[in-house]
């Protein structure tokens, strides 16, 4: 299949990417900058240059290909507390790439999840500006799209992880001289190596069928307080919870994430697709030297 992939010169990409030209796939990726450009080149994939404001140019990206993976998200916006922004931006370019596909049976694989039923689900989708974009990717799948969308656990690591959560974590911990949780540091985070993730993302390009909900969780929840435990023994600063009066000028932005809870169960989608991941574990992995060298 010719598959035309949105954040390209990103870290998921990056694994993703040569996971589908290993399987035969043509691969497109966008990039807006001569850095993205060079490193998707450098993959193996078509380049085409671009941005998610240019919706015209997405709808006709879309039109050339077979399979449409978006992974771009407008993280800079987000990070400058603009989350409502970023998620109108992600609408916007699901819902051109919608009008591109509609009819075809093209694929369409999409980050997000839809209601399942799950009462902390449904909360948790509820909070989150950008669950306007999984019901829209729902949506579409009566339009004669095939749509998947893929449930992306908070932490996704690897030494291909700059700018995840982890090195988030580790960044603060270094500059504050504390590695902090939020109260008892008992919320969970799903995790999945990038390399487990992009072998999930070719198996549902090529098998998944019109509609799935993936989850992909290679671990179903890991505390926080034990990622804050690991990553204050390798800096060699304590593990502490912050105080809501204080969580603010610790975490920064990141604040609004540090209490993020809600565990995905992957057992269906590995029922569905064959899927088993082979990687090591979010805390094995971040007791590798990889994760504390430039973070």
């Amino acid at each position: 299949m010719r598959v035309f992939v949105t954040g390209a010169g990103g870290h998921i990409a990056s694994a993703v990417i040569p996971e589908l030209l290993r399987a035969g796939h043509e691969v497109v990726g966008l990039a807006r900058s001569d850095a993205s450009a060079a490193a998707v080149a450098a993959l193996g994939a078509e380049v085409r240059r671009g941005d998610l404001a240019d919706l015209d140019g997405l709808r006709a990206a879309a039109r050339d290909a077979d399979a449409v993976v978006h992974l771009a998200f407008d993280h800079a916006a987000m990070a400058a507390g603009d989350m409502a922004g970023a998620a109108a931006t992600d609408l916007a370019v699901t819902r051109a790439f919608g009008e591109a596909l509609a009819g075809t049976g093209k694929a369409l694989l999409g980050i997000g999840m839809g209601r399942d039923g799950n009462e902390h689900v449904a909360l948790a989708l509820d909070a989150n500006p950008r669950s306007a974009t999984g019901r829209l990717i729902g949506e579409l799948t009566g339009q004669g799209v095939r749509t998947v969308l893929v449930g992306i656990p908070p932490v996704v690591h690897s030494t291909l992880d700059r700018s995840g959560f982890l090195p988030i974590l580790i960044r603060i911990a270094r500059a504050t001289g504390v590695s902090g949780y939020a109260g008892d540091g008992g919320n969970r985070w799903s995790a999945v190596h990038t390399l487990d993730l992009a072998r999930l993302y070719r198996l549902a390009l090529e098998q998944a069928p019109a509609g799935a909900q993936l989850h992909a969780a290679a671990e179903q929840g890991v505390t926080v307080r034990e990622i804050a435990e690991v990553i204050g023994a390798r800096l060699g600063v304590p593990a502490e919870s912050i105080p809501d009066d204080r969580a603010a000028g610790h975490f920064g932005f990141f604040g609004a994430l540090i209490t993020y809870d809600m565990p995905l169960n992957s057992e269906r989608t590995r029922e569905l697709l064959g899927w088993q991941p082979k990687e090591a574990g979010l805390v094995a992995d971040l007791e590798e030297e990889h994760y504390f060298k430039d973070a």
